[in-house]
């Protein structure tokens, strides 16, 4: 499940590193760390993760407020959110289920396992949630691509190549997990063209024609995505 982004949400700085060291013992996932519920809600809308570790209690907005707030935005309100608590009794863990989260972590959680734990719950996750979820991230990497088409006449340097394979090798793996495999070839083939470009070298015309066309099927799967019913 390479490509896999999860948003932490937790306003200790400590708790913040432990999980993420513990979530990278899985190459597989891409972790963004916020410390506040405002904080959290933009990020979802900006990064569109498939998951969201939202602690309960935080001071200023604490947890349900937030997921109060992602529920109530059209673009982040597919998005699975697992509560992490140390108030983990049966009848705080129902309540919290029922407020829309997907699950709940006990804390204090074991940082060798939290990674297959957090796994557990994604391959629970409907694929046809999932599916919503990638076809706003397929709208805004298209976006932050498109600069790079329009440049790539002028040569692109070293550092935006590798940008450039960052986005679309993590979007290759998000496509695999969803079952795009359009997208997913259209950005393996723009990971291969950036690949053979060289520090201090133009960028290779392959990449230009890969580039162009991922950002195509973006723009013409998203919309279809979207309507992937949940």
């Amino acid at each position: 499940m390479s490509g896999v982004r999860i948003l932490h949400v937790d306003d200790e700085p400590d708790i913040r590193e432990i999980v993420d060291i513990s979530l990278g013992l899985n190459p597989d996932f891409e972790v963004r760390a916020c410390s506040s519920g405002t904080e959290a809600v933009a990020a979802a809308t900006d990064w569109s993760p498939f998951l969201i570790l939202l602690d309960v209690m935080m001071s200023g907005m604490d947890g349900p407020a937030t997921l109060a707030l992602l529920h109530g935005n059209p673009q982040t309100s597919t998005i699975p959110v697992l509560f992490m608590t140390a108030r983990a009794q049966t009848r705080e863990v129902e309540h919290l289920i029922t407020l829309g989260a997907q699950g709940v972590i006990s804390k204090p959680f074991d940082p060798m396992t939290l990674a297959s734990l957090v796994r557990s719950h994604l391959q629970a996750i409907p694929l046809s949630t999932l599916r919503v979820i990638f076809a706003q991230r397929a709208k805004t990497d298209a976006a932050l691509l498109k600069p790079y088409c329009s440049r790539l006449a002028e040569n692109l340097d070293a550092a935006s190549v590798g940008r450039v394979r960052q986005i679309a090798e993590s979007l290759a793996g998000a496509a695999d997990l969803v079952g795009d495999g359009d997208i997913a070839k259209a950005a393996d083939a723009v990971v291969q063209a950036a690949g053979a470009a060289h520090d201090g070298a133009d960028a290779p015309p392959e990449l230009g024609h890969a580039l162009a066309h991922l950002v195509v099927r973006l723009d013409n799967d998203w919309t279809e995505l979207s309507t992937a019913v949940v």
